[in-house]
């Protein structure tokens, strides 16, 4: 029987947030890719939360953005309300958040993928991965254990030959989605499972385990009662997420959201029906995320709380569906109901579509290299869900790595690894690779140690230059980078030198907001240093300040570099002793049974991860300082 044989320099398996960061670096980076999705209509779908970004997850977006991403871009050309969060405290954790036209977002991604000219798109299910042996006539346990991919198989029996393969699935592998005693065989919003790339990995030597998301009901916007609910409306002043926008390029009429919340009724109504959701009867096996739990685990695990939030968030600028941001679960049909109506506002609502639990296998990521190429199959890479990840922006972030680095293999270069201290991506992939999860990982601030330094409004500074030795930022992009960069830094210096006297009129200016007069000479620095000041309060004393060249965002960067100075200093003097761990590198055949005195926990833990340098193996779950130590021993380090 004869099948179709062709030959691509990679193959990106997937087309959601991680297949399409992956395709589009890979093929802009010069190498003839192939997307392969279940469905033209899966194309960066937004199965749930009809959002980008978010506490940490703006951070990501921005980091996507300064490396030569799509998300950002793709974002501000699609957004129906835009929102600063956590202004109230300091800039390390200010995070962008956008509401999507979830429809938008999906065909504006999928014409930008149709753009590039070294891409192509294929609905086809991939059902196989082609390995063969790196040493052809190797013994069969030398042959296992190291291999390398060479291509895919489709489910019509294409083959598809490839240097490199990246795995983004998402979670459509054996997807089923769940409610009360309803089971479907599909992934999400209906569209088809991949039933067989599972059983193709775990041949070729991958571990397979089974994770399970959720999402909440949709319901009809013309069956609420607003009165009832309070007005959530964005910022006038809308931040864009791509480095190449301005907010007045992208400024645009919002679309509000509404915030209810639940209560005793509600809470009743789900314990009185708790042994028919298939989280408590067993029904479902996979592990669900600890910080997006369905309702019904709210509820059972804080008994204390009498209400919980929910925002009623549209779905898109041109349909009545609403999103219950707050109320994912896997009740029954009746039940589901019966809840649904006991929120204030939602009393004769209309449920559009069920909420449902997706069960699906994942891998364990600490099968990975930092480079995102599994450690056991040379050229294969993974990225997004499948990683044991959730999130759109956690998936486009590892997409983006990942076809990054396998562009890089094929280039002969070393991979792109960002470390802990370089960006939210550094930290997103090192907990991956190195901390086992056994529930679906999300990004949070409170995982960064250096968060003042990677902050999201400074994510440009940071990985453009990267982004740039990469080949994704064009030149005309990065000379306008190097300008800001030199204004930013010109400006700090001239701050820093000039000087302020203890005049009358700055008195007054002084004693007018409230500040402390001076009594020894200052410059301009010293004055923003203070609390009650911003760049923008100095302006009438500031008579030498430049009339041209001072966005928004290098006053920001300006304002920000002064006011945390010494925190900033201290923070980068930690990143100096993290560096030097880094760079003591571990031998990647060590044999770690010839180090004495480690314990066993820790030498199971070390060869089960196979750390590349000492900073990675102290990062270790159940490896201690001692265990370093007796490393670093060993090692001569």
């Amino acid at each position: 029987m004869t099948h179709v044989e062709e030959t691509y320099d990679i193959v990106i398996v997937g087309a959601g947030h991680a297949g399409c960061e992956a395709a589009l670096a890979a093929s802009r980076m010069g190498f003839e890719t192939i997307l392969f999705t279940v469905s033209m209509d899966s194309v960066a779908l937004m199965p749930c939360n009809p959002n980008i970004g978010g506490s940490s997850k703006g951070h990501l977006v921005r980091e996507i953005d300064a490396l030569g991403g799509e998300m950002g871009k793709n974002i501000d050309k699609t957004y129906i309300q835009s929102k600063m969060l956590n202004v109230s405290k300091g800039p390390a954790v200010h995070s962008l958040r956008a509401q999507a036209d979830k429809g938008e977002y999906t065909k504006e991604m999928r014409r930008t993928l149709q753009r590039e000219p070294k891409l192509t798109l294929r609905q086809q299910e991939v059902t196989e991965l082609l390995v063969e042996p790196v040493a052809p006539n190797a013994g069969p346990d030398e042959a296992k254990a190291r291999r390398r991919v060479v291509g895919v198989r489709t489910c019509s029996g294409a083959v598809y030959h490839a240097k490199a393969v990246v795995l983004c699935t998402g979670v459509y592998l054996k997807a089923r989605c769940i409610y009360g005693d309803t089971i479907s065989y599909t992934g999400p919003n209906g569209l088809s499972a991949a039933n067989h790339l599972s059983d193709s990995m775990a041949d070729a030597g991958i571990g397979i385990r089974r994770f399970k998301t959720g999402t909440p009901p949709r319901i009809d916007r013309k069956s609420i009662d607003f009165s009832k609910t309070v007005e959530q409306k964005g910022n006038e002043h809308v931040v864009p997420f791509s480095f190449t926008n301005r907010s007045e390029d992208i400024a645009r009429e919002q679309i509000s959201c509404w915030l209810t919340y639940t209560n005793e009724t509600t809470h009743e109504i789900i314990r009185e029906n708790i042994d028919r959701s298939p989280l408590y009867s067993g029904v479902i096996q996979g592990t669900g995320p600890r910080y997006c739990p369905s309702i019904e685990d709210k509820i059972m695990k804080f008994p204390d709380k009498d209400r919980h939030q929910l925002f009623i968030e549209p779905e898109g600028e041109f349909t009545d569906e609403m999103y219950l941001d707050g109320m994912p679960s896997s009740l029954p049909e009746d039940v589901q109901y019966r809840m649904v109506h006991s929120v204030p506002g939602l009393e004769h609502a209309k449920i559009v579509r069920n909420a449902y639990a997706i069960e699906y296998d994942c891998i364990s990521a600490t099968e990975l290299r930092p480079s995102l190429e599994f450690k056991g199959v040379e050229g294969l890479f993974a990225a997004g869900q499948i990683n044991g990840s959730s999130g759109y922006e956690e998936a486009g972030a590892q997409g983006l790595m990942a076809g990054i680095n396998a562009a890089r293999k094929l280039q002969g270069k070393d991979p792109v690894v960002l470390s802990r201290s370089d960006g939210y991506i550094g930290v997103l992939i090192d907990d991956l690779v190195t901390k086992e999860t056994h529930e679906p990982y999300r990004m949070m601030t409170s995982r960064a140690e250096y968060r003042l330094l990677l902050r999201q409004d400074n994510a440009d500074l940071r990985l453009t230059p990267i982004g740039y030795e990469i080949g994704l930022i064009p030149e005309e992009r990065y000379q306008a980078f190097l300008a800001k960069k030199e204004m930013i830094e010109s400006e700090i210096r001239r701050l820093e030198e000039t000087p302020i006297g203890a005049a009358k009129e700055t008195q007054e200016f002084l004693t007018a907001h409230e500040s402390a007069p001076l009594r020894t000479g200052a410059c301009l620095a010293d004055l923003l240093r203070r609390p009650e000041f911003t760049y923008e309060a100095l302006a009438p004393l500031d008579t030498g300040r430049p009339t041209e060249g001072i966005t928004e965002e290098v006053a920001e960067q300006v304002e920000i570099s002064i006011k945390y100075e010494g925190y900033i200093r201290r923070q980068k003097q930690q990143v100096e002793h993290f560096l030097k761990m880094e760079e003591k590198r571990i031998p990647a055949d060590m044999d770690y049974g010839q180090v004495k005195n480690l314990r066993k926990e820790a030498r199971q833990k070390l060869e089960a991860v196979r750390p590349e340098s000492i900073g990675q193996a102290s990062r270790i779950s159940g490896v201690s300082p001692a265990d370093v130590s007796q490393l670093m021993l060993y090692l001569h380090l």
